[in-house]
């Protein structure tokens, strides 16, 4: 179970990771989006402020992943831009779908095997 655990954890790690520095250096050129996936994408750049800080958080939670420092809190930071992730590749771009639904299963897993830390929050 503990290489299971140190496997999905760098493996979301390097996902997210990459995706990040990708972002916020500009090293790769993505195609530009077409459709409804054109429009979404518009409006999110038009906000300036919420993809910077998105792939800020990815940038942090990546580290943690990889690191193995924080894993319980990265997981719940980067959980509502999984959900994100997810509805924006089910109704505006299915090509990614399986990427995002292993987002899903990796974070439950993480969080799965975390579950002790979790324990103080559902207390009364």
């Amino acid at each position: 179970m503990k290489w299971a655990v140190i496997v999905v954890r760098s493996l979301m790690g390097l996902l997210f990771l990459f995706a990040s520095i990708t972002f916020l250096f500009k090293l790769i050129t993505p195609p530009p989006p077409t459709g409804a996936m054109k429009t979404f994408s518009d409006g999110l750049m038009a906000s300036r402020y919420l993809m910077p800080t998105v792939k800020v958080i990815e940038l942090a939670c990546g580290l943690a992943f990889l690191s193995g420092r924080f894993v319980p809190l990265a997981t719940v930071l980067i959980a509502p831009i999984i959900v994100n992730i997810v509805l924006v590749h089910a109704f505006l771009a299915p090509e990614g779908l399986p990427l995002a639904i292993f987002l899903v299963l990796a974070n439950g897993f993480l969080a799965y095997h975390h579950r002790e830390s979790y324990r103080p929050l559902f207390k009364m």
